[in-house]
């Protein structure tokens, strides 16, 4: 049943749709065919599609916009700002792609010698809710210019996106399908990463549906990339701009109602300068604008689903239960938790040890940088770390001491097309965007000539 939407209301309806499992290997079959006509494509014609495509982003940001804000409830500003983003995506592939693809010459004692990309084939990708837009965009757009399609199973409480995605990525032009949406329960994952078309699987969202998949993605010897949770620490030292610090570190911690795995969720605050950050950075906390999440002025809104804000609730309860000093917030009404800061954090409370995917700050304090290295590094997760400080050149010696996918210098973790994203550890492996986004599921062929 098709979604209905207008673009004049500010909300959106939707009937969420679900299909059989049968008819969904079906769709995976008949993308394998469109497959091999669209890897046949020159490279020219690929890219007037992803510019089509683009186009579609800028034409309609605000009707795309409000199906993310009714599916998920983030803030309409915060919305657009992640359609534009994708659009930009779309730029940087259009400007990079011929040359990421060029043959690479080696040295060798041929005569010849170098290496071209090649697609796998057609690629499923399991994607989450809290991005619903950018998450697909940074799989898909270097994909399909690389030559692959795309079958994507998305997040069940975001349907009005999942359909109109879909319709983004059609082109009448065509003539077949290169991108298409699968509105299944979990359970049925497995069925299609064993379809013989489905030659790798991206997964980004929890750490249990990451070993899952990667468990039957390795059973089918299929390629998986796979962006998990993260914990990431925000660590402030004595030498920081303390305005600056305070400022990104709301904007990292509260962003999308710390719905994000590169959230800055753990805040580790030398003990010197510990009391003006806090003071500072609660007061920030509470002037963020709570209301109508189709307000533009809105700053934060309400959780996903109210079940993510009940768990929110139970582990900040626990954690002041142990010792922890509630600054401000606490409290829920149904999905809406409002925006907390708990003081006097240990390593042993749940908000420390596991991902706090809500806008919950903890702030725990060190003495030395030798003991910010350690409280950063004692977590399952690497996704990154961000630091600030002043000595630059100092920090700079340290990023081999961090078990983390990426440090951010003065800066909060920040996914980006130019650069690599991706974690350690239980934050998952593989790398997307940049130029790593196109090598992870790209036949890397040898040519030799003697």
């Amino acid at each position: 049943m098709p979604i209905m939407i207008n673009v004049d209301d500010k909300f959106l309806t939707t009937k969420k749709m679900s299909i059989t499992i049968e008819k969904a290997l079906t769709s995976v079959s008949e993308m394998e065919n469109a497959y091999h006509t669209w890897r046949m494509y020159p490279l020219a014609s690929r890219k007037e599609i992803i510019i089509h495509i683009k186009e579609k982003l800028l034409t309609h940001t605000e009707l795309y916009a409000k199906a993310i804000t009714t599916d998920m409830n983030k803030p309409l500003a915060q919305s657009i700002a992640e359609v534009k983003k994708c659009a930009s995506l779309c730029d940087y592939y259009l400007s990079h792609i011929d040359n990421f693809l060029q043959p690479q010459s080696l040295q060798s004692n041929w005569t010849e010698s170098y290496v071209i990309l090649e697609p796998l084939g057609v690629l499923l990708g399991v994607m989450p809710w809290n991005f619903p837009f950018w998450q697909v965009f940074r799989v898909a757009i270097p994909n399909l210019l690389l030559g692959n399609v795309l079958v994507i199973k998305h997040a069940s409480n975001v349907p009005s996106v999942a359909t109109l995605l879909e319709e983004i990525f059609f082109d009448e032009s065509l003539g077949f399908p290169i991108y298409k949406n699968l509105p299944l329960p979990s359970q049925h994952i497995e069925s299609i990463i064993a379809h013989p078309a489905i030659k790798g699987v991206t997964l980004t969202g929890s750490e249990p549906a990451g070993r899952s998949v990667a468990q039957c993605a390795g059973k089918h010897l299929k390629k998986s990339v796979l962006e998990l949770g993260g914990s990431a620490a925000f660590i402030v030292c004595k030498d920081a701009d303390l305005t600056k610090a305070v400022n990104t570190a709301v904007n990292a911690r509260m962003q999308n109602a710390g719905q994000s795995c590169i959230a800055g969720k753990r805040i580790l605050v030398q003990e010197s300068i510990a009391q003006p950050f806090i003071e500072a950075f609660t007061e920030k906390v509470k002037a963020l604008k709570q209301g109508d999440k189709y307000d533009l002025s809105t700053e934060i809104g309400a959780m996903a689903r109210e079940d993510l804000a009940i768990e929110i609730e139970d582990m900040v309860q626990e954690s002041l239960a142990k010792g922890a000093t509630l600054l401000c917030g606490g409290k829920r009404t149904k999905a809406f938790y409002e925006p907390t800061v708990l003081t006097g954090v240990t390593p042993t409370m749940r908000v420390f040890r596991e991902e706090t995917f809500g806008p919950v700050a903890v702030i725990t304090t060190f003495k030395d940088f030798e003991e910010a290295i350690t409280l950063s590094n004692q977590s399952d997760f690497g996704l990154g770390v961000a630091i600030f400080s002043q000595n630059v050149d100092f920090i700079k010696s340290q990023v081999s001491r961090f078990e983390e996918g990426a440090v951010y210098i003065n800066e909060m973790l920040i996914s980006d097309p130019h650069l690599p994203f991706g974690g350690i550890k239980n934050s998952g492996y593989g790398r997307e965007l940049s130029h790593f986004g196109v090598l992870e599921f790209a036949n890397i062929k040898t040519v030799v000539v003697k």
